[in-house]
């Protein structure tokens, strides 16, 4: 039975679950008020303590070969290319050493599907870092692995044990984008399948790593195909258990083959922001997209669903690369939070508050 979009949200503020069907007719309500009264509402029962969290961290992308040379990607460069890098050791720990001085207490690194790096070359740098540096490595996405598996000939359980040994201590959601493969087939065809992004999420889980999901939304999905990437990461929780937070973001066009497609407004991504928080009952912490939408959009999401600002990002690169360019530090992250009437607390990758 298909509700109206007031008794659906009437059912998610009374605590019960939001079905399929049901969350395909909020994501096409254009009443964006009632939804992000309705998010805000269940956000502040799952989180009625007066601060909202940040993180600082720093994006490392070590690399920006990759062989999938996606659709919406603005970054990524052949083997060949002049401005081809594999990060140097002595660049990397810089930039470490850097974050550690502004209070950080993880980096998040990712790079491309490079063909000539295997799990030498990454356990050697998991093991470097840990050898000389105390900082959380959230590390190496979905299609990553799943690359790594099929150059080495090796099961993905293998290949993240091995990783974990090295030092590896959580798998960031990258490579999600829409968990749909219509989408996938047209935007990222050399990239992981829907399902093997999965299958990487519930081994690091099984393994008894934490991990996050994201959605990358606003090009060529439907807003069906939203929800049912909503449903695969919800389902996969219920399973699991593993996720501690979401982020969905909105695809930004410009410099990639996508660039016909016009960027998502405020108004589109707070709705998929509230709808998301409405939908993802058993995901604890929901964080804004100040990156991609601005500090003042960030700063609304709080009252849409999210309750986490993100990170500083001390280091941004693959949006950067899109045209988009925003950057905060922790006392701008701490002002706009403090804005809407919550203490501002630093916390680290597993949401515990830091000082």
């Amino acid at each position: 039975m298909i509700y109206t979009a007031e008794e659906i949200l009437e059912k998610a503020l009374s605590g019960k679950r939001i079905e399929f069907e049901e969350g395909v007719e909020l994501i096409h309500s254009n009443d964006l008020t009632r939804l992000g009264i309705a998010a805000g509402s269940v956000t502040e029962k799952l989180h009625p303590e007066p601060y909202r969290t940040y993180a600082i961290d720093r994006n490392i992308n070590y690399t920006n070969v990759c062989t999938a040379r996606c659709r919406f990607c603005a970054f990524s460069t052949g083997e060949g290319d002049k401005d081809a890098y594999v990060i140097a050791e002595k660049d990397l720990f810089k930039k470490i050493e850097e974050t550690l001085e502004q209070g950080g207490t993880q980096i998040l690194m990712q790079g491309g599907m490079h063909p000539g790096l295997g799990m030498k070359f990454y356990e050697e740098i998991l093991r470097s870092i840990k050898q000389n540096f105390r900082i959380h490595i959230h590390a190496f996405s979905s299609p990553e692995i799943i690359h790594l598996s099929k150059l080495e000939g090796l099961p993905v359980s293998t290949v993240i044990s091995r990783l974990r040994s090295a030092g590896l201590d959580s798998i960031p959601g990258g490579g999600a984008e829409i968990l749909v493969d219509r989408c996938r087939g047209k935007i990222s065809p050399k990239k992981c399948t829907a399902e093997e992004w999965l299958s990487v999420m519930r081994e690091a889980h099984r393994l008894g790593m934490r991990t996050t999901a994201t959605m990358m939304f606003g090009h060529i999905e439907t807003l069906e195909e939203r929800i049912t990437h909503l449903e695969r990461i919800r389902n996969l929780q219920d399973e699991t258990g593993g996720f501690t937070a979401f982020i969905p973001w909105s695809f930004q066009p410009n410099n990639t083959q996508l660039s016909h497609i016009s960027p998502v407004g405020a108004f589109e991504y707070l709705k998929t922001l509230a709808v998301s928080r409405l939908y993802l009952d058993n995901i604890p912490n929901v964080q804004a997209s100040w990156v991609t939408q601005g500090p003042k959009i960030g700063q609304l999401a709080l009252k849409f669903g999210a309750n986490d600002m993100g990170s500083t990002m001390i280091e941004e690169n693959v949006v950067r690369a899109a045209g988009v360019n925003f950057m905060m530090n922790s006392d701008a992250i701490e002002h706009l939070i403090k804005d809407v009437g919550y203490q501002a607390r630093q916390r680290d990758f597993y949401y515990r508050l830091v000082n």
